[in-house]
């Protein structure tokens, strides 16, 4: 199952082990997985002394860590292969304090005082390219607090158990019986679930951490790491704020108009971006969920759900978008039951079966033809009487047999039995009938909504809800400052992000040097104020061109 260039590449990371773990493996020998099972666990096992594997005959099938003899309470029912493998990697690595996920300290107190014993699990596909990010975070928290036990489920292995709680989502967390998150999820999110549901004992001080900077960057996408590290290179303290470096790049699958990046995936590009980060001095806050964001007396405040205060004359919103709710009957109440947003996570759920795709844009086509290859047929709804994909797509959907393409249709209703889709509800937008579709799930994609609740009442927002924002990124509010896919720019692309995000640093360095030199190492950068016009000119001198 493992070749011999995976192996190498394992006994490199396992080199650095320190405790002794256990692979136990708990099945019956006539299990049909059992011997793919026991090949990857032995092959692990040969990499490292500090890593070794049992096997215990058992009813069902489940493979426990087990670190320096006693349960983790980190365990897998299936094999972890695939996206997953990476989640059997990284158990091993941060029991022993090593590789990526790891929180900061803020994080860990916060994981270590909520209330337990809980049992977590969590149903993933391996084809889901979202899962892995909430296996990882969730066994990372059972790390931390010993109260707390998580579980993989391979959905494949248990089709009925699947069957039987009604899921239909990936991944899909449940705490015992009850469901608590379904989708994608990071820590900020999938903490403050497991907050709200099973609550925390206090923390030791009632006050409230004081992190004052130069620059706060509220979001860790492409827009707010550029605006980061471009005012860190000029001397400013900053901060990012954010739930996860990243942000909407992390559930981008492939990535081919990054311009001389050929080809890479949302994860290495997230990646990346947190590798540039770390490589100037920025301080990094992730798995923060802002709760508030005020402004008094030219100082901008954010404050956090921990209870951290942040604060700085000059405030870059980078928050970038959430994908878009249709709003009509049903959806909400099927999300996870028929009603989904990844085609790649919750495709295999529709084996067999007929969906509609909400959406005629690229990412509309994509899922639709990525369905395609799946589902019995697939219906594609767009509400304009054109497509907005790419022709290249259009023509590739209309030349799929089981695609069919319906124009100016409105969707009015997303219809079920109480615990499933069984069908939607359509309108002509030209003729007002209406007619049903029977199926069994609803592909919402209709593009990006700005996430700018926090501050709608601070800054000014078109009816899109996206900050309104002048050529230098400036909000109507001064102090405060805009850029990526949370704003009124066109074109919401990756590309177009980064270069938005290097702008708005001109202008809080310009303010800050204005009310304290301190604040600005000015190297060779020559800075020149006009007092007839609201801007800042920045010159280079000869030596440089680095502005």
């Amino acid at each position: 199952m493992l070749d011999k260039d995976t192996l190498a590449q394992v006994g490199s990371y396992f080199a650095q082990l320190k405790k002794s773990y256990t692979l136990r493996l708990n099945a019956h020998t006539s299990h049909p997985s059992y011997n793919e099972a026991k090949e990857m666990l032995d092959g692990l096992a040969s990499v490292s002394d500090h890593v070794r594997a049992e096997y215990n005959a058992a009813d069902g099938f489940r493979i426990d860590l087990l670190v320096d003899g006693a349960d983790s309470g980190i365990g897998f029912r299936g094999i972890p292969g695939g996206h997953e493998f990476s989640s059997l990697l990284l158990a091993i690595l941060n029991n022993d304090g090593i590789g990526r996920n790891i929180p900061d300290e803020g994080v860990q107190d916060r994981i270590r005082r909520i209330n337990g014993p809980i049992e977590l699990k969590t149903y993933v596909s391996l084809s889901c390219t979202n899962c892995p990010d909430v296996v990882q975070t969730l066994n990372m928290i059972a790390i931390l607090n010993p109260t707390i036990n998580h579980t993989m489920v391979d959905g494949s292995f248990f089709p009925d158990e699947v069957e039987s709680l009604g899921i239909a989502s990936v991944p899909t967390v449940m705490a015992g019986d009850e469901v608590i998150h379904v989708g994608r999820g990071d820590m900020a999110a999938l903490l403050n679930k497991i907050e709200a549901k099973y609550g925390s004992v206090p923390a030791e001080s009632a006050d409230k951490t004081l992190r004052p900077f130069d620059l706060l960057v509220v979001g860790g996408g492409p827009a707010g790491s550029a605006a980061a590290i471009y005012s860190a290179r000029k001397g400013l303290k900053v901060a990012i704020i954010a739930e996860r470096v990243g942000g909407q790049v992390n559930e981008t699958v492939g990535i081919e108009n990054l311009i001389s990046v050929p080809y890479t995936t949302g994860s290495e590009l997230a990646s990346n971006l947190n590798s540039h980060i770390k490589a100037n001095t920025i301080s990094l806050f992730e798995a923060r969920t802002v709760s508030s964001i005020t402004q008094q007396e030219g100082i901008s405040r954010v404050e956090v759900t921990s209870g951290e205060i942040f604060t700085a004359p000059a405030l870059i919103m980078a928050t970038g978008a959430s994908w878009r709710k249709l709003g009509v009957p049903g959806e909400k109440e099927y999300t996870g039951n028929g009603v989904a947003y990844c085609a790649h996570c919750d495709g295999p759920f529709f084996k067999g079966k007929r969906v509609a795709v909400v959406g005629g844009g690229n990412s509309g086509l994509e899922a639709a033809i990525d369905l395609a290859g799946i589902c019995e047929h697939v219906t594609v709804v767009e509400f304009l009487d054109v497509l907005r994909a790419d022709e290249v797509l259009q023509k590739k959907a209309r030349e799929t047999a089981n695609i069919d393409i319906l124009l100016s249709t409105a969707t009015k209703e997303i219809m079920g039995n109480g615990q499933k889709v069984e069908g939607i509800l359509l309108t002509d937008r030209n003729t007002g009938e209406e007619k049903q579709i029977a199926l069994s799930g609803v592909f919402v994609q209709i593009g990006l909504a700005a996430n700018t609740a926090l501050v709608k009442d601070l800054v000014e927002t078109n009816s899109r809800g996206e900050v309104l924002i002048d050529t230098s990124c400036r909000t109507n509010t001064p102090g405060i400052y805009a850029a990526g896919d949370c704003t009124t720019v066109p074109y919401k692309q990756i590309v177009i992000a980064m270069g938005e995000g290097s702008h708005p640093w001109l202008i809080p360095i310009g303010d800050l040097y204005y009310h304290s030199n301190s604040a600005l190492r000015r190297g060779c950068v020559e800075i020149v104020f006009f007092d007839t016009a609201p801007s800042l000119f920045v010159r280079c001198c000869s030596c440089c061109r680095d502005v």
